[in-house]
Parts: C-alpha cells; sequence; structure tokens
C-alpha cells in the first residue's frame, strides 16, 4: 500500500556505496577480459515459455492500437540474438523482473549480471564465476566446490534422482512439504524436495557448483552423456544456502529449442497458467546460428547480500518493493 511518509531508501547510504562497488568492479573485471557490455531492452513482444516463472504484462497503445508488452524477466532470449548477430563474448548487469512474491531473498524488480563465453564449456564458465569471485571478495581466497545434482540427493536424502521410485518421490515431498502425495510430475517433486530440504545445506562455508541435472531438466541447456547416463549441462551455484547463478552449456539446436518451446506451452495450458507470446525470434537466431558458447546468470543483490553479511534483500536495494 502506497504512504508518502516511505519516502527514504530502504537500504543505508553505506550498503548502496559498497552497491556501487560492486558494480563497478564487476564491469573492471569484464572490461580487462575485453568483453562487451550490451543493454538491451526491458520490455518484449515476446517472452519465456517456462511454466515455473511468470512475467508481468502491460498494456500501451500504438497507432491506436493496444499493444502487450512483456518485462523481461532475464535478457538472456535478447542476448543470444546478439550472439547470433555476431557479437561475440558479451555482458550485461540490468533490472528483471519477475511476477513472485516478495520475501527475504525475492523482490519483484531484481538486478541480474548475465554473461555469455563464446567458446567455453560449462565447466570453463565455472572456472570463470570463481575468477570473478576472488576479484569481488578482495583479497580473501574463494576456492568453490563442485557437487553433481544425483551426488546432492545421496548425500542428504539417500536416494538417486535420476532412478528413484515416483512413488518414494511422492512420499518424501509430503513428509518434507505437506504436499506432493497428487502430484505426478518427476522433476517437480525433485525441485520440491530440493528447494525445501538439499538447497539450505549446500555451500554452507564454500561456494558450490552443483552440475549435471536430470536431462528433464535442460530448459535451455544442452544434453550430454555422463557416466552413462543422459544429463542437463547446466549447473547451479549456492553459497550459505542460497542460489546464487543459474549456468548453461547453451543449446544451439534450433529445432530441439522449438520442442522445448512446445512443451513448455502444453504444460502451462494444463496447468491452466495465461498464456503468452512465445519469442520465436529466437528461434529463427538459432537457425541462423549460435556459436558454440556457455552463459550464466547471476543475481547481484543476492551477492552483495552475502558480501555485507546482509539477511533481507530490501536492505541492499536503494527502494525496495513498499517503497518504490
Amino acid at each position: 500500500m502506497y504512504q508518502k511518509n516511505h519516502w527514504q531508501p530502504s537500504a543505508d547510504i553505506i550498503t548502496l556505496k559498497k552497491r556501487a562497488a560492486l558494480f563497478s568492479k564487476i564491469r573492471h573485471f569484464f572490461d580487462k577480459k575485453n568483453i562487451m557490455e550490451v543493454d538491451t531492452q526491458m520490455l518484449s513482444l515476446a517472452s519465456i515459455s517456462d511454466p515455473h516463472i511468470e512475467a508481468l504484462t502491460l498494456s500501451t497503445n500504438v497507432q491506436g492500437e493496444p499493444i502487450p508488452y512483456y518485462l523481461q524477466t532475464s535478457p538472456e532470449f535478447a542476448m543470444k540474438r546478439l550472439l547470433c548477430a555476431g557479437s561475440g563474448c558479451i555482458y550485461q548487469l540490468g533490472k528483471v523482473f519477475r511476477a513472485e512474491d516478495r520475501s527475504r531473498r525475492h523482490s519483484i524488480e531484481f538486478t541480474m549480471l548475465e554473461w555469455y563465453r563464446v567458446g567455453l564449456d560449462h565447466w570453463q564458465l565455472m572456472d570463470e564465476i570463481e575468477q570473478l569471485l576472488n576479484v569481488l571478495m578482495e583479497g580473501q581466497p574463494v576456492k568453490c566446490e563442485r557437487q553433481s545434482y544425483q551426488a546432492a540427493f545421496e548425500d542428504v536424502l539417500s536416494i538417486n534422482p535420476h532412478t528413484v521410485a515416483l512413488t518414494t518421490l511422492q512420499q518424501m515431498a509430503h513428509e518434507h512439504t505437506g504436499y506432493g502425495l497428487e502430484e505426478m510430475d518427476r522433476d517437480t517433486l525433485l525441485e520440491l524436495l530440493f528447494s525445501h530440504v538439499i538447497e539450505k545445506k549446500i555451500g554452507l562455508e564454500l561456494p558450490c557448483f552443483v552440475h549435471s541435472y536430470p536431462a528433464s531438466q535442460a530448459a535451455l541447456a544442452q544434453k550430454i552423456t555422463q557416466d552413462g547416463k543422459l544429463v542437463a549441462a547446466r549447473f547451479e551455484l549456492y553459497w550459505k544456502g542460497m542460489e546464487l547463478a543459474n549456468g548453461y552449456y547453451e543449446l544451439t539446436d534450433s529445432i530441439e529449442q522449438g520442442k522445448r518451446f512446445s512443451d513448455d506451452v502444453s504444460q502451462r495450458k494444463q496447468l491452466q497458467l495465461p498464456n503468452r507470446q512465445v519469442d520465436e525470434r529466437l528461434i529463427a537466431a538459432l537457425e541462423q546460428g549460435l556459436p558454440n558458447c556457455s552463459g550464466v546468470a547471476l543475481g547481484v543483490d543476492r551477492l552483495l547480500m552475502l558480501l555485507c553479511n546482509i539477511e533481507h534483500i530490501d536492505q541492499v536495494i536503494p527502494f525496495a518493493g513498499d517503497r518504490a
């Protein structure tokens, strides 16, 4: 609710100075590597198909006709269109939006650092993220751990997520979350267990990359054969029990990407979620050729929370949602 007395920032000025310094160090890191900063649009005529992420929408008139726009949940599609157009390695530091409830770690509007490295696979990109963290930590050496998705489940819940029976997943999800007995989708159940049980136990001391997700959770990543099974060439970075980044060895096949979009749309329809324009321009760009590359999105506000030892995201944002 709007209250005129709430004019002061939600973060103190000392933290805002640290925020500015963080932005400067990030830009210096990429400048030294000769990686171009880009500034793609925040409004798009199309949006992501992911059934688990909701976009904010608005409408305006163009030449008398109402036109719907979506606020970007990530600059990923626009940046990939630039890669297909020959940009070479690029990064972007800017605002993104997601229609989610506000909480200690979530804000509707937040700052994302996203970058793409042509010629690097996801393992090499993890190395570069570790380099960046060491720069940002100012002389406090950071050595990241690595753990497979399977190992994370085996360590915490003593199950293999790739082979465990559906009925076992349902029972475990119900035991830990009170939900799951009627759920038939394995990935939904795995996500419930990961977010409610496993996430809080990862990277408590050192940052930890969780890698090799189930092939069914590839999203926009390639699928590769590893240790005899098909997995997603995808990773997430956790530190002190909080997700910081999500990265892919990027899928370059336009036909496979189109099929995944179609599967997402079908799932959104089954879940009775709002229909929205799929970004077919990304498919058209992929048809022209996305270079072999890896990419990652990193939550800058969450990173600042960790660097400043601050517990609530509102305290690192100039004006949080209730003061915007």
